[in-house]
């Protein structure tokens, strides 16, 4: 019996054996400085995320990749979170942005990249994360309180962001998200790849 993987024009791949397909899931990796051009695409692709300058994301990758990951399926990238460890506060990771493609949304994938993030060495004191996320963002915090459920504690909502803060007069207020206190993950490094 023999495998076949097929790439659509989407980029999902997926394995026929016997006629029978599925999708073969994305592989995780730690981010780094030539990962940026790449994000900055992906965003910009997406439509639905504020995007940052390709400089930015190439310092993400370059100074937070022990906390951050990228998601790629058959080279391309279908999913990303930037985090980094807040500095007066080790034991809080905060997360940055989240993207996840189209064809991998509702398939667990943020969950996955976010608890990938928990389980690496640089996390290893970590006892909280915190995001901030508009009002309107009713996915992320669907993601967000999965990650409280599934780590056993609370989810605290209070005020991030003023809207007036921003520059841009339709940017919507940022309510900042804080999950734990949770365990730390008891793994030595994390599933993803260098």
């Amino acid at each position: 019996m023999s495998n076949i993987t097929i790439e659509d024009s989407n980029g999902r791949c997926t394995t026929a054996t016997d006629g029978e397909r599925s999708e073969l899931p994305p592989s995780l990796f730690r981010p780094h400085a030539s990962d940026g051009s790449a994000i900055w695409r992906f965003v910009s692709d997406a439509g639905t995320l504020e995007r940052n300058s390709a400089y930015a994301y190439m310092l993400l990758g370059a100074h937070f990749g022990e906390t951050s990951v990228i998601a790629r399926r058959n080279g391309r990238v279908v999913g990303f979170v930037w985090a980094y460890l807040v500095p007066d506060r080790p034991n809080t990771v905060f997360v940055w942005q989240i993207g996840v493609a189209g064809s991998c949304r509702g398939h667990g994938l943020g969950s996955t990249m976010l608890q990938e993030i928990l389980s690496r060495p640089a996390c290893r004191e970590v006892a909280f994360m915190e995001a901030t996320v508009t009002p309107s963002n009713h996915a992320s915090m669907a993601l967000f309180r999965g990650v409280a459920r599934n780590r056993n504690t609370t989810l605290d909502l209070s005020s991030g962001f003023d809207c007036s803060a921003f520059p841009d007069p339709g940017h919507e207020a940022e309510m900042l998200v804080r999950i734990g206190p949770f365990s730390p993950i008891a793994q030595a490094g994390g599933n993803s790849k260098e």
